[in-house]
């Protein structure tokens, strides 16, 4: 009796991730071996890239809260001490688009915490 290896199915997972790497260089994009390596990374990327990004855009508004805050002379570790006793709970995406967005409403926070 022959060997049966089901090839429409190999075929067709095998087409799945060819189809993920189209777009990429030489033989990333065509040769099954190397495109699967490359996909698969690129997962791993993908997968460590969104944690990163969180951390970059934190990074990003606490800068921004930062350059705000010494216009109006506090740096951002007085003006976050400050809020924090206030209790007022805007996090720092909502500061940060505050300070960029609508200046005088951040110069308003400012006097509230001072």
């Amino acid at each position: 009796m022959p060997r049966s290896v089901n090839s429409v199915a190999s075929r067709a997972r095998r087409k799945k991730i060819l189809k993920q790497t189209r777009g990429n260089f030489l033989e990333r994009k065509n040769v099954w071996t190397v495109a699967k390596n490359t996909y698969e990374k690129g997962l791993t990327y993908a997968y460590r890239d969104r944690k990163n990004k969180k951390r970059t855009f934190r990074a990003l508004w606490i800068t921004r809260i930062n350059a705000a805050a010494r216009q109006h002379g506090m740096n951002y570790s007085q003006f976050m001490g400050k809020l924090a006793e206030k209790n007022v709970g805007l996090n720092r995406k909502v500061l940060a688009d505050l300070a960029m967005n609508n200046p005088k409403a951040f110069e308003a926070i400012i006097k509230s915490v001072k």
